[in-house]
């Protein structure tokens, strides 16, 4: 796929349905396409659309080992609800081997590298099996996210030149949308939405925000830090 290809598809997918969308990439990829989500409304709304419409995709999360547990409950629900399994991506450091070799709390120090750690590695060892990678991104998210395409081409590595597809089908859905959609459909979701955590991640990194238009506000407050590095890790070819 070149440059042209992902412009010409991302003007055709603007005219489509998240529905459809997922049945391009389910007939050019089947199961070498997966559905990654950390059980924000909008992963769940999508993995409900491609259920629904016969796109058994395989759907994965990372267990970063610090995950809230009214998120690890939400995920049997959904395993439940959705008659699935959910893998679940796991780091090499258990939490108690990271402090004993980096230190305690380092999320407080170094955020970077604990989240390169607990997140970005165990994603690149899952998209090294993936051709195509489908996300919940949406532009309306956050200032960093507003430009994202529907489609998007990345190297993911560079030695060998081998590329991956990112698409992101729910990149023109609202708030609005997303939670009308899952309320319709009685999909279950992360009770701490309803305590005020608009964007839920690790528990020592992430706080209620103040209700306003940046929906990850309440993500490593008090550090210049935005992404988690899943989605600024490669480099976008087109």
């Amino acid at each position: 796929m070149n440059a042209a290809e992902v412009e010409n598809l991302n003007q055709r997918f603007q005219k489509e349905s998240t529905e459809q969308i997922l049945g391009w990439a389910w007939e050019q990829f089947g199961k070498r396409a997966g559905i990654g989500t950390s059980f924000q409304g909008a992963g769940l709304v999508m993995i409900d659309l491609a259920r629904k419409n016969g796109f058994n995709f395989p759907v994965f999360t990372i267990d970063t080992g610090f995950l809230f547990p009214e998120t690890i409950q939400l995920k049997e629900r959904l395993e439940d609800f959705f008659d699935l399994e959910i893998e679940g991506l796991l780091p090499d450091l258990s939490p108690e081997k990271q402090a004993e070799v980096h230190g305690s709390e380092l999320w407080k120090r170094d955020p970077d590298l604990c989240c390169t750690m607990r997140k970005v590695l165990p994603l690149q060892n899952k998209l090294s099996e993936l051709d195509c990678w489908i996300t919940g991104l949406r532009r309306e998210q956050s200032d960093t996210r507003a430009n994202i395409g529907i489609i998007e081409l990345y190297i993911f590595d560079e030695n060998s030149g081998r590329e991956i597809v990112k698409l992101n089908p729910m990149a023109n859905w609202s708030r609005d949308a997303v939670w009308k959609y899952l309320h319709d459909n009685h999909i279950p979701y992360n009770p701490l939405h309803d305590q005020g955590y608009r964007s839920i991640g690790c528990w020592p990194c992430t706080t209620k925000s103040n209700g306003g238009p940046n929906e990850r506000a309440g993500r490593w407050t008090g550090f210049n830090k935005v992404e988690c590095g899943i989605h600024t890790f490669m480099a976008r070819k087109a």
